[in-house]
């Protein structure tokens, strides 16, 4: 152990104090978080404890750890960390972690963590100058993963609402219209340049989903996707145990485990067809994946055809229901067949390619943020047990973390 550490236990060092009872925390706006056992379920304007803090999940079957830099509340399903001595407390938060206090049982058929289970384990304690340097070091690499997880959210944020504007609201097609109207001849959209502002009409017109814009299409989805659901492969939990790798392994909603090899190689649609299929909104459950991935069959795999993108494809999905085309009340299902007859507005080559020329650069930028997130996360997560158990000392691991961030 490195001088100067102390031995000490976490009952020496710390107190875990209940949170309380709160109602209306779900749909409250509030300038405080609130935390349960699980992490954030909502907000309030009453706080509990001052930040920065720690939370560390009480019960259920998961129990997270949570930092707060600011005020926040803790329900009674949930702990907030009170040091007993001058401690940093993103030093703790990561000390908790890698100690998986969450992780502590009393072996209850509800599964929880008791105070006098966690205050009887060892712990050793760096000075607070070491502690503030772990923290530093582990605290820049959660900031950066932060600050991307920021950036992808608005950049996929303005996708949709120019995606909304122009294929599901008509922004310009109507603007074209009132401006027309006004003035009594063919006007342009005012908010657009006037090369892209001509490849809107200036009317609407019936169709048999309502008033579409003049020229447009009804068409099925099916006439702009691409499927590679055939070269979908299950893998078993047992097998999958002895092939573990770095390829993500993507079941209907998410990554389930990580292989030693991929079936798919670039940008893909992922949207489920088994189990997790459509969300409480009715819209589809998706993931947009890129690079080596392998995928089983409850998720439909697809590509944009034509000129409409992989892309423009994935924001369609964020607007178009499914619930209409799910079977199966015990197991839901969207089948290939059925999700091939959902109705897609095709409004032409030249607005598809435009639309790919503006919200390429965005999402390709949401792609490098993941990417460097996911290293950041590889390093943070290869730093850290060495750093808080001592047999990497800070200013030795500064280092990388000037040549990473």
């Amino acid at each position: 152990m490195a001088g100067e550490w102390r031995a000490s236990t976490w009952g020496d060092e710390i107190s875990l104090e209940y949170g309380k009872a709160l109602r209306g925390h779900e749909t409250a706006v509030g300038r405080c978080r609130v935390y349960g056992s699980n992490g954030p379920i909502g907000w309030t304007d009453e706080s509990l404890a001052q930040g920065p803090g720690v939370i560390l999940g009480r019960k259920g079957a998961y129990r997270g750890v949570r930092f707060s830099r600011e005020p926040f509340f803790v329900i009674d399903t949930a702990y907030f960390v009170v040091p007993k001595s001058e401690l940093d407390m993103r030093w703790l938060y990561y000390a908790i972690k890698h100690n998986k206090l969450g992780e502590v049982d009393d072996g209850s058929p509800i599964p929880s963590t008791t105070r006098a289970a966690v205050y009887m384990l060892d712990l050793d304690v760096p000075p607070l100058d070491e502690q503030r340097a772990i923290a530093h070091i582990l605290g820049t690499l959660d900031d950066k993963i932060e600050l991307n997880r920021r950036m992808s959210e608005t950049l996929e944020a303005m996708a949709r609402a120019l995606f909304q504007s122009w294929f599901i609201d008509f922004d310009p097609v109507r603007a074209k219209l009132a401006l027309s109207e006004a003035e009594g001849a063919a006007g342009r959209d005012p908010g657009l340049p006037q090369p892209l502002a001509d490849l809107f009409p200036a009317r609407l017109v019936d169709s048999e989903l309502g008033e579409i814009p003049e020229g447009w299409e009804v068409q099925a989805v099916a006439e702009h996707t691409v499927n590679f659901d055939s070269k979908r492969v299950p893998v078993s939990g047992a097998e999958r145990s002895k092939r573990q790798g770095t390829y993500p392994y993507h079941g209907a909603a998410g990554v389930m485990d990580y292989v030693d090899d991929y079936l798919f190689d670039g940008i893909h649609l992922l949207v489920g067809e088994d189990g997790s299929v459509v969300q409480n909104n009715g819209l589809a459950v998706t993931q947009y994946v890129w690079g080596k991935v392998w995928v089983n069959n409850h998720a439909h795999v697809l590509q944009g055809r034509g000129t409409v993108s992989t892309e423009q494809l994935y924001l369609y999905f964020h607007f178009e229901p499914v619930a209409p085309y799910v079977t199966g009340a015990v197991q839901p299902k969207l089948s290939q067949g059925r999700m091939n007859t959902m109705p897609f507005v095709f409004a032409g080559e030249a607005l598809c390619r435009a639309f790919e020329r503006t919200i390429q650069p965005w999402f390709a930028r949401l792609r490098a943020c993941v990417d460097e997130s996911r290293t950041l996360a590889s390093l943070r997560d290869a730093l850290l047990p060495k750093l808080i158990s001592g047999e990497l000392r800070a200013k030795d691991a500064e280092q990388f973390i000037g040549r990473t961030v």
